[in-house]
């Protein structure tokens, strides 16, 4: 998939939009991606200026972005899919401006609006961060209701 197609099916755009192309896609069981760092996203403005490293949330929400294009049915207009939990995550090396990660994610675990994953991270062959991801199912109507 492209940007063009990545697009189409999540709703996140930039600044905030963490996948660039997905290599590999078997829907509802897996999925490969890439995400280039780059210098010029906003993060990197205070996160470190002098040693710029990109903060491990924003690692996590690739992770995350690229497991919502596995989940079948995602695009459900009355629902979102939504982090529930994140389980053992590691950073075992800083992601850096210039880095290519390759994003891999594979589900462990579904049905009933419930979704985990193991993730990983590299770049440049190395393993760069890893964990796993839960989600779950909600009904949009729900977010803004108090």
């Amino acid at each position: 998939m492209n940007i063009n197609e990545i697009n189409e099916k999540i709703k996140q755009r930039p600044p905030f939009q963490m996948i660039d192309r997905v290599t590999e896609l078997v829907p509802n069981e897996s999925a490969v991606g890439l995400k280039c760092v780059s210098v010029n996203e906003p993060h990197f403005l205070g996160h470190f200026p002098e040693s710029p490293i990109m903060p491990g949330v924003l690692i996590i929400e690739s992770c995350a972005q690229l497991c919502s294009l596995v989940i079948e049915g995602s695009n459900e207009p009355d629902k979102l899919y939504v982090l529930l939990k994140v389980d053992g995550f590691k950073f075992l090396k800083p992601v850096i401006p210039g880095d290519r990660l390759e994003i891999s994610v594979k589900k462990t675990r579904g049905g009933a609006g419930v979704f985990s994953f193991d993730a990983e991270v590299k770049a440049d062959g190395r393993v760069h961060a890893k964990g796993s991801l839960m989600f779950t199912a909600i009904d949009r109507s729900s977010v803004y209701e108090r």
